[in-house]
């Protein structure tokens, strides 16, 4: 089995002093040779000529013969050749040369007789391919100008031989359920020119309403999908759940059926991958059997096809039952295992698979929260507004969580649902290809081939500047205002770039992460004058206080800020829409559903609880009494400022929570309650299970009590020892508390825990949770 670390990297680049003049390419000619296979043999040349084109006017031709005329001849050959039309191959000395193992590659150029000849020296056909795309990724390429700033010889393998991304047509997808035929061929040859060599479709079990931006039937657009890649000689995997029970007969021959059909109509196919769960409820000893029953229908058509399965959602008994399988039947037509998300652990995968079978990594680069790889403890603000798949640049952050699982594995094919991750596609199919490269590096290139030469590096500190755009409290990161600036600037430089989507998305996070940040400082501030207003009720009166607080907290509607940012973000949403069919909105744009990178909708949603505090304000005006009234309003209006020797930590705000220690296996947990629109208070929206809390600089001579706000079961402990509660409310956003014992308090410190309640039989959502947390120091006795 070809295991990551038996894959040797090699990169050689030489560069003489003599050597060191550019190379133009304006008036070069390309030669191909036969010995390559179609269709790269005709793929790479137009690959090249392509995005060259595209970029400079400049389009190359294909010649039979040498050019003696023209300056510049690039030569396309295996590294089996031994010459081209008589001119040798430029041979390489070294003891290790990654041309010759699989999809390695050498660019050297040589001064000939004949001129300059660029040459591009594949192992294979992928070699050829991939020796392409480093070229295309290095050449500086702008109107009048082609060319490769210096002479070169770079030869290079991968590390890792499954380098892939999941590409779903279908409703669920933020953008990808837009695409026309063409979109989806550029889009994947621009994958390949940074390193991918393989695709992930998803051919069946689509929603019963198909989505309203589909340019082509799934079925038409599975088969077509298996045909460009087969153009670019790309793996063509798909992802098949089998989401109905597999004992009924009927139903499975009707799967088995459906899959045949496919398999036969499409050009290329190489990995069927089934998920065990997620979705999926099958028992192993069904699910076995039916893969082999795949994999005899898929090699009739695809006689080196392979079938993958993940463990996902398999209990203890499952997994074992799996191992057992194995070991008991050997069986040679499955490749291997697929881990992802809800998986077993991937260090124990690696130890319990038989060698000869390999592991593919399914890693999630889309999502932000509620996922495998969430933002560290994500500001509030952005996880109430920017939600699970906004435009989410990652580079530093992907290439240290690739780093730290990939050595278990073989490769990976990435979970997607739209090109709003394409900066973490790039960063993981290069360091896929070699994990020791750089990450501003690969962003220069990013940048150099997406935007042009001059914009290299500035485009490379621009994607890691958006990044630690999500990092801290946004209140406190000056660097938003700063990357804000950098990112004005570039745009008001390059007015060229406004119909480029990858532009667009950039700007789009900037200018969103501005406007929130923006809000969340004046929004808050108002909030904080509103409370002001009800600690005044004791003397104006409960409804006049009501009635201030609201028209200051809602002048974040009657007086917005940065309106002028609000304008861009709704328009660079329409620019987005036109240009990559992103779906910014459920209503505007029609997308699949809220969660789907619809910030959009929830760009005005309000950063303070000027919601909560209208439907507060209600109920409290039910209240019979004026003292009833105005004990409601001063506990509304102290709730973040419980008084001088007092603390509260909002559990899930990492601006608001100095005193917790835990962070949830989400970072940030969020409710998102009615689509994301709910009216409660924004503390009560995010949240975690068991907190843990350490309060230091207690009096030791004061009594305190812990208050919780949360939703079932709150088992506390203080120091260790579990606690009787003196209030026990289980309702949502309900209160608990319990008396510190004196003891404790003596050393001026305490520990706060929480046990977890068994609640395995519920669903996430119905699990107990807390959001926010008091400790109150009772006023001594007059």
């Amino acid at each position: 089995m070809n295991r990551s670390w038996s894959f040797l990297l090699l990169l050689l680049v030489t560069i003489s002093p003599a050597m060191a003049q550019s190379i133009s390419l304006q008036r070069a000619v390309m030669l191909v040779s036969p010995s390559i296979p179609l269709p790269m043999r005709e793929t790479a040349p137009q690959m090249l000529s392509e995005e060259i084109a595209k970029r400079t006017g400049v389009t190359l031709k294909t010649s039979l013969n040498w050019s003696k005329t023209n300056p510049v001849n690039v030569a396309f050959v295996l590294a089996a050749d031994k010459d081209l039309q008589g001119v040798p191959v430029p041979a390489n000395t070294q003891k290790d040369r990654p041309e010759i193992k699989p999809e390695g590659f050498r660019v050297v150029s040589n001064v000939t007789s004949n001129g300059t000849i660029l040459w591009i020296i594949g192992a294979d056909a992928r070699g050829i391919l991939f020796g392409t795309s480093w070229l295309l990724r290095h050449l500086n390429m702008e109107a009048k100008r082609l060319e490769l700033e210096q002479s070169v010889d770079v030869a290079s393998s991968p590390a890792y031989p499954i380098r892939g991304h999941q590409l779903g047509y279908r409703t669920t997808a933020n953008s990808y359920d837009a695409w026309t035929v063409a979109q989806f061929d550029q889009h994947i040859r621009e994958l390949a020119i940074f390193g991918t060599n393989a695709v992930e479709g998803i051919p069946f079990h689509e929603e019963e309403k198909p989505s309203p931006h589909f340019k082509a039937s799934p079925a038409e657009m599975r088969i077509k999908m298996g045909a460009i890649c087969q153009k670019y000689d790309l793996d063509y995997w798909v992802w098949t759940p089998a989401t109905f029970d597999l004992k009924d007969a009927a139903k499975r021959k009707a799967e088995l059926d459906l899959h045949e059909s496919f398999y036969k109509a499409c050009p290329r196919l190489d990995h069927i991958f089934v998920p065990g769960g997620d979705p999926g409820d099958n028992h192993p000893r069904e699910v076995m059997p039916f893969l082999k029953d795949l994999h005899t229908l898929l090699i009739k058509y695809h006689p080196k096809g392979k079938i993958w399965l993940s463990l996902q959602g398999f209990n203890v008994e499952q997994v074992d039952y799996f191992y057992d399988y194995l070991a008991q039947n050997k069986p040679d037509w499955l490749a291997g295992v697929v881990h992802g998300p809800s998986s077993p652990n991937l260090a124990e995968t690696r130890y319990r698979l038989p060698k000869q079978y390999q592991i593919r990594q399914y890693p999630d680069i889309t999502h932000n929260v509620r996922c495998e790889f969430p933002v560290p403890r994500w500001d509030q603000a952005y996880a109430l507004t920017l939600g699970r798949e906004a435009p989410n640049p990652r580079p530093y952050s992907y290439a240290k969580s690739q780093a730290a699982m990939a050595p278990f594995t073989d490769g990976f094919v990435s979970y997607s649902d739209g090109c709003h991750d394409d900066v973490n596609k790039v960063v993981w199919s290069m360091r896929g290809w070699n994990p020791n490269q750089d990450v501003h590096e690969i962003l220069a290139d990013y940048g150099r081939f997406f935007f042009g030469p001059k914009l290299d590096s500035p485009v490379a500190d621009g994607i890691a500047a958006l990044e630690q755009n999500w990092s801290g409290p946004l209140a406190e990161n000056g660097g938003v205002e700063a990357t804000f600036t950098y990112w004005k600037q570039l745009e008001t430089e390059n007015p060229a770039l406004r119909n480029n989507w990858r532009w667009q998305v950039f700007l789009l996070r900037t200018y969103y992460d501005t406007y929130t940040r923006r809000r969340l400082l004046y929004e808050q501030s108002l909030e904080q004058k509103a409370n002001e207003q009800l600690a005044q009720a004791e003397t104006i009166g409960a409804e006049q206080a009501m009635k201030q607080a609201l028209d200051v907290v809602n002048q974040s509607e009657t007086k917005p800020v940065s309106p002028e940012l609000r304008q861009k973000i709704e328009m660079l949403c329409a620019d987005l829409f036109t240009s990559i069919g992103l779906q910014t909105s459920v209503p505007k744009y029609k997308a699949k559903g809220y969660e789907r990178g619809c910030l959009l909708d929830f760009v005005d949603y309000p950063l303070n609880n000027r919601w909560w505090m209208a439907d507060e304000f209600v109920t409290i005006k039910s209240l019979k009494t004026n003292e009833e009234q105005v004990a409601r309003l001063k506990q509304m209006g102290t709730w973040e400022n419980p008084g001088k020797g007092s603390f509260y930590d909002d559990v899930s705000s990492i601006s608001k929570g100095p005193r917790v220690k835990t962070v949830s296996e989400d970072a940030t947990d969020i409710a998102w309650w009615k689509d994301g629109f709910s009216r409660a208070r924004l503390s009560s929206q995010t949240y975690q299970r068991c907190p843990a809390l350490d309060y230091d600089n207690l009096d030791p001579g004061t009594r305190y009590v812990i208050r919780v706000v949360g939703f079932g079961e709150a088992l506390l402990r203080v120091d260790g020892q579990r606690l009787e509660p003196i209030v026990y409310h289980r309702e949502a956003d309900t209160v608990k508390e319990w008396i510190v014992p004196l003891a404790a308090t003596q050393d001026g410190r305490i520990s706060v825990t929480f046990d977890q309640p068994e609640e395995s039989h519920l669903n996430w959502r119905q699990n107990s949770r807390i959001s926010d947390i008091w400790l109150l120091a009772e006023k001594s006795k007059e």
